[in-house]
């Protein structure tokens, strides 16, 4: 049977110390919220204007927005206001990057009651929760969700103009069967920023952590070797701010998929997890896995068929790549 499987990021995304990772990180397992701003404008699609699709004429979908007229916008709002000030015979010219490349083009407008209308769907921030992993008590980079964050629209990377992580309380949670993957529901708490987002690569998202570090005891990092079948636990939130343990089980270690997201295959086996979230649900993305007393990797994806089941990343391949940026 083909495995169907999907990441735990919820939607609504430094440079870093120099120096090697720490082999000793305080584990996380707090929920987080999360909110990027992307790098330019990015267009999602497109809605008839007077029966036109007007957007079509010159742009696709996944193209960035950068400029207007010559102007950065990095808003709706600026967008708007750049069209206002330069339209000229119904259209404005526009900088945008397309597959990574930097080009110039045209956005059409046609007035409808008195107001310009693009005929896009644009996206400016992605927004959502998860799971924080680790903070690198020296350096104070921390990683979370163990997975890049997606625009889920056109199922593109999002590319980071800037972030940060938040506070956030878990209030409930939708059970996961079969088929059907829950989620955690959760308050975000936008005046308490806990640290940056500088980064958004397939193995999580990292910046600097800017609060006081929790007052949490410091735990070794795992090398490959230390790991092995059975028993371990995950870090998680499930109601309110406390993290709690987890019993699972380490089913499978694929070496040969120690730089991917999906190396560990992990099952979950703690009785009063199921009972309360039926498995894995969206929103554990990058909760802490821990086995005979190190810290191994983090959680990253849920198998659909059977959500008992899920993928890891490797801890040090988290922690390469945040030391990376």
């Amino acid at each position: 049977m083909k495995k169907l499987f999907m990441t735990l990021f919820i939607t609504f995304l430094m440079p870093i110390n120099a120096l090697a990772y720490s082999e000793y990180i305080i584990p996380g397992g707090e929920n987080i919220g999360i909110e990027i701003n992307t790098e330019g404008l990015v267009v999602v699609g497109f809605y008839k204007v007077d029966g036109k699709m007007l957007g079509e004429e010159t742009l696709k979908i996944g193209d960035v927005i950068l400029e207007i007229e010559g102007t950065n916008v990095s808003s709706i709002e600026e967008m708007s206001k750049s069209v206002r000030d330069n339209i000229k015979n119904n259209e404005v010219n526009a900088k945008i990057k397309r597959n990574g490349k930097i080009m110039d083009t045209k956005i059409k407008l046609m007035e409808v009651d008195g107001v310009y209308k693009t005929g896009l769907y644009i996206k400016e921030k992605v927004t959502g929760i998860g799971t924080i992993t680790y903070i690198d008590p020296e350096s104070k980079v921390y990683g979370a969700l163990g997975h890049e964050i997606m625009i889920n629209e056109i199922n593109t990377k999002v590319e980071v103009r800037d972030g940060n992580i938040y506070e956030s309380y878990v209030s409930g949670i939708d059970r996961s069967t079969d088929g059907a993957v829950g989620s955690k529901n959760a308050t975000i708490i936008y005046d308490n920023v806990l640290g940056t987002i500088n980064d958004n690569n397939s193995v999580g998202i990292y910046g600097e952590y800017e609060e006081a570090l929790p007052s949490k005891d410091y735990m070794k990092v795992a090398k490959w070797e230390d790991i092995s079948l059975g028993t371990a636990y995950i870090y998680t939130t499930t109601s309110g701010s406390e993290v709690s343990k987890y019993t699972i089980e380490i089913t499978s270690l694929n070496k040969d998929m120690i730089n991917t997201n999906k190396s560990i295959s992990f099952k979950i086996t703690d009785s009063k997890l199921l009972e309360n979230s039926g498995g894995i649900v969206q929103g554990m993305s990058g909760s802490p896995i821990i086995q005979n007393g190190k810290i191994i990797g983090a959680v990253t994806h849920v198998l659909t068929n059977d959500v008992t089941k899920g993928y890891g990343v490797f801890i040090r391949t988290m922690l390469e790549e945040g030391d990376n940026n």
